[in-house]
């Protein structure tokens, strides 16, 4: 039985996965539970530190900075060849802390919206040939992106960039429909260096409730926005 066809069962683990932004926090536990459990995993990261951090876990490990056009546009040829059951492109980066009405510089602004925007829309494309039948395909959005539910005038520059992250899945989504289930995703408040120490989830807790969630996905969930339990989230 190929990977592909076991991850059409309900609660499937993947065989195949790829992080794309895996140095540290979420990306880098997702890739050692995954390793844990046995799968392939690929990841990439930016330095020297991440690409030595996933080689020691076992991953197959790229340098790719999602940032810089140059560098994603040879991640096409660098897994050329795979068929990843999984995909979860989760580089990102929070910027300055600015409250709403504080504006933001225009590097900061470009910095922010090329990695967490831009990065995705470089990066995807790069990933079609490399998706196995029925693949899923997930964002690592943010509660902050919801404009639905907002309430908090915190972080509104990184706000702007997940849900115009979101807005990226939803097309992909289309695009992809019967061929991936492609989904963003909130991974909670977690103890990384972007949430901080104070967050209440601890990253190998965020991490295992993600994976359970992504394995319970069924094509019926594409293009949703999802909390880490599963949950459905407002646009």
């Amino acid at each position: 039985m190929t990977s592909s066809s076991t991850l059409s069962s309900p609660a499937a683990e993947p065989a195949s996965v790829l992080v794309v932004g895996a140095s540290r926090g979420i990306g880098l536990e997702l890739v050692r539970q995954y390793r844990a459990a046995g799968a392939r995993v690929v990841a990439t990261a930016r330095d020297d530190a991440g690409l030595q951090a996933l080689s020691a876990l076992g991953a197959k490990a790229l340098r790719i900075d999602v940032a810089k056009a140059a560098s994603v546009a040879g991640l096409a040829w660098q897994i050329d060849g795979e068929a990843f059951d999984l995909v979860v492109v989760n580089a990102g980066v929070y910027g300055p802390r600015l409250r709403t009405l504080d504006t933001p510089s225009a590097a900061d602004f470009d910095a922010v919206m090329h990695t967490n925007v831009l990065g995705p829309m470089q990066v995807l494309p790069q990933l079609l040939d490399a998706l196995a039948p029925g693949a899923r395909l997930v964002v690592v959005s943010s509660i902050m992106a919801s404009i639905g539910s907002r309430s908090q005038t915190l972080g509104w520059l990184y706000a702007a960039s997940k849900a115009a992250l979101n807005s990226v899945l939803k097309d992909v989504s289309l695009a992809l429909a019967g061929r991936a289930t492609c989904i963003a995703v909130h991974p909670g408040w977690v103890q990384t260096a972007m949430g901080g120490p104070q967050a209440p989830l601890p990253v190998a807790d965020s991490a295992g409730s993600l994976r359970a969630t992504f394995a319970r996905l069924t094509p019926a969930d594409n293009g949703r926005f999802l909390n880490l339990d599963g949950s459905p989230l407002d646009w």
